[in-house]
């Protein structure tokens, strides 16, 4: 069934430019079909198409060819991974957060709630301080020698949408927010704010008539998109509390077949394009940012730092909450301590 949808989907990734001089013929190229968690039309989706495609084959000597599809459109979000097992995806760039139920090692490397103060601290976790490695070694436990994680890392930092003027930890007590079940709600709940689990199509329509006073829900861009700061005026940026981490897996059939040339050089393409693409939804968020802090109607709010180390040691019971519900989550935990305090983060 599965196969049979891939047949019918549009290419919506490019293929190799013409004239491209490669030692590997573009008939012979693995082409790795891999399911996103964004939508086609969303700007990660789009900007991944546009600047990044085309440079695979040119990095890894021919050998290899990708297309990216959305999120759901061959199979539900959280089961990726037993499609990528199966070979009907050849891989997934998706949140490591979805498959939080296997395994509280997976709440934890998807989204560490207060942990980094930006995503690029996160994407030097995962390139260069374990966190790739202690990702695999959970996959080669949930499904052995199915799974080849190639790289992780985040792009953008939630900024909170709110009504109320939130200008520091404390003002956290007593606030509605919305926010999904699991570390996210227990962080908040640690803080005095009071969660409230509903879908983000309701977040516009719940903020508007007081169900919630603020929303965990996206990106800055994202949240302008949907006009959440029509309504909830007091936003902050940069966020608090999200960054949601993604996973770049392959099936271990396919890393098998390439060469150690091509292993390593996808590896280099997906770092090189996710901090790319870091950047690009930064100055994004920036922009939009600036035009908000000219607006009179709109307070832009930016925790100072001793807020932000404030709101982190709240987080940490919640995180060894989590941790304390299996051995790898534990383990997940300790690779995180270990590198933030290389980086100042904790002492």
């Amino acid at each position: 069934m599965f196969k049979k949808a891939i047949s019918k989907l549009p290419v919506l990734a490019g293929v190799i430019a013409a004239g491209m001089s490669l030692n590997v013929s573009a008939d012979a190229a693995e082409m790795l079909r891999v399911q996103t968690s964004t939508k086609s039309g969303g700007f990660s989706f789009q900007y991944m198409n546009d600047n990044w495609v085309n440079k695979l084959p040119a990095m890894t000597n021919g050998e290899v060819q990708i297309q990216f599809m959305p999120i759901k459109s061959v199979m539900p979000r959280n089961e990726t991974p037993e499609g990528v097992a199966a070979g009907v995806l050849s891989g997934d760039l998706t949140s490591i957060a979805y498959f939080s139920g296997r395994n509280p090692a997976f709440a934890i490397l998807g989204d560490l709630i207060a942990g980094y103060d930006s995503p690029a601290q996160v994407q030097q976790f995962c390139k260069d301080g374990g966190g790739s490695e202690v990702l695999q070694k959970l996959w080669d436990k949930t499904l052995p020698g199915k799974i080849k994680v190639v790289g992780c890392g985040a792009v953008s930092k939630e900024a909170l949408v709110s009504k109320k003027p939130i200008k520091g930890v404390a003002d956290l007590k007593g606030i509605k927010v919305r926010s999904p079940e699991g570390l996210a709600a227990t962080v908040f709940r640690a803080a005095g704010a009071s969660p409230v689990n509903i879908p983000f199509s309701e977040v516009y329509t719940s903020l508007e008539k007081g169900v919630v006073d603020a929303a965990d829900a996206s990106a800055y861009v994202n949240n302008d998109k949907n006009g959440f700061h029509q309504i909830a005026k007091y936003p902050l940026y940069p966020g608090i509390h999200s960054m949601a981490v993604h996973q770049f897996t392959v099936s271990t059939k396919v890393w098998n077949k390439l060469s150690p040339a091509a292993r390593s050089g996808l590896k280099d393409w997906y770092y090189a394009a996710y901090a790319d693409l870091l950047k690009a939804l930064d100055a994004q968020d920036k922009k939009l940012v600036a035009r908000d802090k000219a607006d009179p109607n709109i307070t832009v709010i930016d925790w100072a730092q001793k807020d932000r180390d404030a709101f982190r040691q709240i987080a940490t019971s919640s995180w060894e909450e989590t941790a304390g519900k299996s051995p790898e989550a534990r383990e997940a935990l300790d690779a995180h301590y270990s590198f933030m305090k290389t980086i100042g983060l904790l002492k």
